[in-house]
């Protein structure tokens, strides 16, 4: 009976939109270019060039067209190791780089 009540006031709780709290507000962090798609940042020579000497291969590869717009780390599961979290690191920092 006990574990009943406290399932429903629980339920309760979550329900009413009047007493859910608020998160308390934090300042947006810039957003990492590592985490834009891979079909942005081969549209710009300067983030490109990052792509290319990191991933070498990775606009001529036959799955281009299907994985493009996804971001290198959304890709990187999907490698088979190829794209390996040193890598990420690497371009991240040469990314967060360009102004």
């Amino acid at each position: 009976m006990k574990l009943t009540a406290c399932a429903i006031i629980a339920a309760l709780t979550l329900a009413t939109p009047g007493i859910a709290q608020t998160a308390p507000s934090v300042e947006p962090t810039a957003t990492r270019l590592i985490d834009s798609s891979i079909e942005s940042l081969v549209a710009n020579p300067a983030t490109k060039a990052v792509v290319d000497a990191n991933f070498p291969g990775i606009v001529a590869h036959p799955a281009y067209e299907q994985f493009k717009g996804m971001s290198l780390v959304q890709v990187q599961p999907f490698s088979n190791g190829v794209i390996t979290d040193e890598a990420i690191a690497k371009a991240s920092a040469e990314l967060a780089a360009i102004k």
